[in-house]
């Protein structure tokens, strides 16, 4: 299937590792130009080079802090100039779960709700005000907000309560831009493997349908799907790509 990606502009936020790299580089190899944005400079320039290499074609990486209001401007204005345009926007810079226990509700203050509200809902937002003049430009844009299972469950406060405001803001968007030919969509991701999960980690059984951890690179390609002109059913709903939760039923 021809995804119609080729040509296509498109910036990945937290680009430079994890779901949001293995995004990059399945959007690159599709034929899209893409620019990659997250707070690490090193990390970043040698995943641009990596992905460059592995796609055949320049990958551009913008550092950037998107809690900071000031730097999402400056990035945007970098990858706007580079790629003269953005299609498809991929906001992935967030905190990644599970790399530490969850703190229980008594123990939760405000700096620890309100750091990950900062950079993964308040971040997605701020991006998204930066690109989408260029995509109502074109007449044509998608946006992909990833977000997480921890929407679906009550295992972490903070974790719950980003990810649930992340699919919110995902409708409230859609319904915004409804008739410009921009989607929004969010994605649940749920344990995947990347390069960050421990060996232990990955030994440890799946509670999934499917039997077995996810991986980034399986992500990615429903991710790729969806910043497609092919996905143009789905609009503004969420997405889970964990693997299937048993006894659960979601309408």
């Amino acid at each position: 299937m021809d995804l119609g990606l080729d040509g296509r502009r498109a910036l990945v936020t937290g680009g430079s590792r994890g779901i949001g790299k293995a995004i990059a580089r399945q959007l690159a190899l599709e034929g899209a130009h893409v620019a990659i944005a997250a707070r690490d400079g090193g990390r970043l320039a040698a995943a641009a080079a990596e992905l460059s290499a592995e796609a055949g074609r320049p990958v551009v990486g913008v550092a950037v802090d998107t809690g900071e209001a000031a730097a999402v401007t400056a990035m945007a204005g970098a990858v706007l100039e580079a790629l003269g345009g953005v299609d498809i926007l991929v906001n992935a810079a967030a905190r990644p779960a599970g790399q530490a226990p969850a703190p229980r509700w008594d123990a939760v203050g405000e700096d620890d709700l309100f750091d990950e509200v900062r950079v993964k809902v308040l971040g997605y937002l701020r991006v998204a005000q930066a690109v989408v003049p260029s995509m109502q430009q074109a007449g044509w844009g998608r946006i992909i907000n990833i977000s997480g299972l921890a929407a679906r469950q009550a295992s972490s406060v903070v974790g719950s309560i980003r990810n649930v405001a992340v699919a919110a803001l995902t409708k409230n968007l859609a319904d915004e831009l409804a008739g410009t030919g921009i989607n929004v969509v969010t994605v649940h991701p749920g344990v995947t493997v990347t390069e960050a999960m421990s060996d232990e980690r990955r030994a440890l059984p799946s509670r999934n349908l499917v039997g077995r951890y996810i991986e980034a690179s399986e992500v990615a390609d429903l991710v790729a799907f969806l910043a497609s002109p092919r996905s143009v059913a789905v609009n503004g709903d969420v997405i889970a790509a964990g693997g299937g939760a048993p006894g659960a039923i979601f309408y």
